[in-house]
């Protein structure tokens, strides 16, 4: 049984909005906290907030997640990423309240060509991802009763609330216009659907078995692979063009592999993720651009 109630910090954002959904198909008591009513910058006010709703577990799945952004806002990314999950999580302590945190693949640097495992050592690579792995080391710094979670190339129904879309989103709008489309085909990641992501959170959550998790849909791809796979099953045939990171020219470093293996959860005996082939395809059901269930 999950332990209720529980508030839900950015609930109306990509993997808040399939939390919130889940929770209320399944009858379970939730507390719904948007930006900018609520804001985990505001540590006194979140206090007061919080302390009034007595909640049993607190997800937060806000974060400063514009990757590139970051390495022109340190101090933002920061204060967003680290320094108020440290305020976070003493709030929980003073609660009594578990908490649920989002990290990111990021925290490595890609070097070890295998999936990286919970025991792994991180070297993040930008200000965003050290910005996530501070804010990891505050949670396990002041709580025992917590869910790190590190997942990766997440996609939801809502679209991510800091960017307004996400990459799937991305690719159909390029394609319809007609563009050339760049993609980067030296980074390998796990595309991850929020859906299935808000499910493995759910059962979690159900038997207490707190720590440091990670949690993606199976197997591996490069974006420009990911790409591909959107255009095939949509038969759409835009002019795709891959690019190496270098050539693509971001700000920020991104690790060039960074699939992340769900080993203790997988011990724990959770509900096994689909492939991300399959879960990729179940989201363009569930959005009407392809014929099929929509549950």
């Amino acid at each position: 049984m999950i332990s209720q109630p529980i508030a839900l910090i950015g609930a109306d954002g990509q993997l808040g909005t399939d939390l919130a959904t889940y929770f209320q198909e399944n009858n379970i008591s939730f507390y719904p906290l948007y930006y900018p009513q609520f804001d985990i910058t505001q540590p006194e006010k979140a206090r007061r907030q919080l302390a009034s709703l007595k909640p049993k577990v607190v997800i937060n799945t806000a974060a400063y997640h514009r990757v590139d952004e970051c390495e022109d806002y340190p101090e933002r990314a920061f204060l967003v990423n680290a320094l108020a999950i440290r305020h976070l999580a003493l709030i929980c302590g003073e609660l009594e309240s578990s908490l649920v945190h989002f990290s990111t693949d990021y925290v490595f640097d890609g070097q070890k060509k295998k999936p990286y495992v919970e025991e792994d050592c991180p070297r993040p690579l930008s200000v965003y991802a050290a910005s996530k792995l501070a804010g990891e080391y505050f949670v396990q710094a002041f709580l025992e009763r917590y869910f790190l979670i590190r997942t990766c190339g997440l996609y939801g129904v809502a679209g991510c609330w800091g960017k307004g879309t996400n990459f799937v989103e991305t690719m159909i709008k390029l394609a319809r216009e007609g563009r050339a489309i760049k993609v980067v085909n030296d980074q390998k990641v796990t595309p991850t659907s929020t859906r299935e992501l808000a499910e493995k959170i759910a059962e979690l959550l159900k038997i207490n078995a707190y720590g440091l998790y990670h949690l993606t849909n199976e197997g591996q791809c490069t974006w420009f692979e990911f790409a591909q796979k959107i255009f095939e099953y949509l038969n759409l045939k835009p002019e795709l063009i891959p690019v190496s990171s270098q050539e693509f020219g971001a700000k920020a470093r991104r690790p060039p592999y960074s699939v992340l293996e769900n080993k203790k959860a997988k011990a724990l005996g959770l509900t096994s993720f689909s492939p991300w082939e399959e879960a990729l395809k179940d989201y363009l059901q569930r959005k009407s651009y392809l014929a099929g269930d929509k549950r």
